[in-house]
């Protein structure tokens, strides 16, 4: 019993790898420019128009950037843990199955 619920933590932690690993290859520029577009979209609105490249508008920019990044790797992360818990819960299924095939052909032979 405990070794199927260590299958599913053991997908659960294999998804959250493997979302962190495909968010260091696919995410970090997307993080980068949606986080610095966003930040500079909601200065424009606070502004009124367009903003001159002060040190605040910089500063502002460059949070808005770590804010996009870290949003983006905790969605990739989630989303991987979610497909990897997935993946265990099937794992685990499809052994049970297997255990109550394998227990009704060794009672049908038993007979």
């Amino acid at each position: 019993m405990k070794a199927r619920k260590d299958i599913v933590k053991a997908g659960t932690k294999t998804g959250a790898t493997l979302g962190g690993i495909v968010f260091l290859f696919f995410g970090l520029i997307p993080g980068f420019y949606f986080g610095s577009y966003g930040a500079m979209t909601v200065l424009k609105y606070l502004m009124g128009g367009p903003v001159e490249p002060t040190v605040g508008v910089r500063i502002f920019a460059a949070m808005g950037i770590v804010l996009g990044i870290a949003s983006l790797a905790a969605v990739s992360i989630v989303v991987g843990s979610i497909a990897g818990t997935t993946i265990g819960f099937l794992a685990k299924a499809a052994s049970e199955k297997a255990e109550v095939q394998e227990t009704s052909a060794a009672e049908g032979k038993a007979r």
